[in-house]
């Protein structure tokens, strides 16, 4: 596994990360991780890495977009100092185009999104040993979808920021295709954005596979 012994992992992100976790340091006990797939990564590395002791902090925030993460990145990332970062942004920078989509002044296009998140991985490449990118994605199966097919675009962002730096990539969108052939979109999140537990077990699986985590250990 690429996590060393004593590491701090830093998760970063909107309500897809915060998932009700702890004001203000989302870290210690009584489900300060909060209720999703970070506090089930946490929960796989106890207990199949213990003698590492990996450090796992939850620094989402509901509502963001990437605008917002460059606004709070110094206290909530660079003060923090973490030994790998994960970030998974985009969410709303996609829905408010089509939930508000006359407050245009709330959406974060294409452009702006790169651009914003082009510096932030610049910004910190530099102080972490390793930096996880997570693609934004929306449970809808049919890719016409005006929707899907925006998030999409953000994905395809990510993608070309994690080979343009050479971070690791996951790709949440896929991971939910393959379950999406089986099972109805709301019985993963009933608005196609906010995971139930099975949701948010795919998110962990996903990225616990990106960082080498070995599933047959212990």
């Amino acid at each position: 596994m690429k996590l060393q012994n004593g590491e701090k992992l830093l998760f970063i992100g909107d309500s897809i990360t915060d998932a009700e976790r702890q004001r203000p340091d989302g870290e210690g006990l009584f489900q300060a991780l909060g209720k999703g797939y970070v506090s089930l990564v946490d929960a796989f590395l106890q207990a199949s890495y213990p003698e590492l002791g990996i450090r796992v902090v939850n620094m989402g925030t509901s509502g963001n977009t990437v605008r917002d993460l460059e606004q709070r990145w110094e206290t909530d990332v660079e003060q923090r100092k973490p030994d790998w970062l994960s970030i998974m942004i985009g969410t709303n920078d996609v829905w408010r185009q089509f939930d508000t989509p006359f407050i245009r002044e709330w959406h974060v296009l294409p452009d702006e999104y790169e651009a914003t998140y082009r510096r932030l991985v610049e910004r910190t490449l530099p102080q972490v040993k390793g930096l996880v990118l997570m693609t934004p994605f929306y449970l809808e199966p049919n890719p016409s979808d005006a929707m899907r097919k925006r998030m999409e675009e953000y994905g395809a962002i990510v993608r070309k920021l994690a080979e343009e730096y050479g971070t690791l990539f996951v790709d949440t969108q896929a991971a939910f295709d393959r379950v999406l052939t089986h099972l109805y979109a709301a019985t993963l999140a009933w608005d196609r954005v906010h995971p139930g537990t099975a949701g948010h077990m795919i998110l962990a699986r996903t990225f616990l596979g990106a960082i080498g985590f070995d599933w047959n250990r212990g």
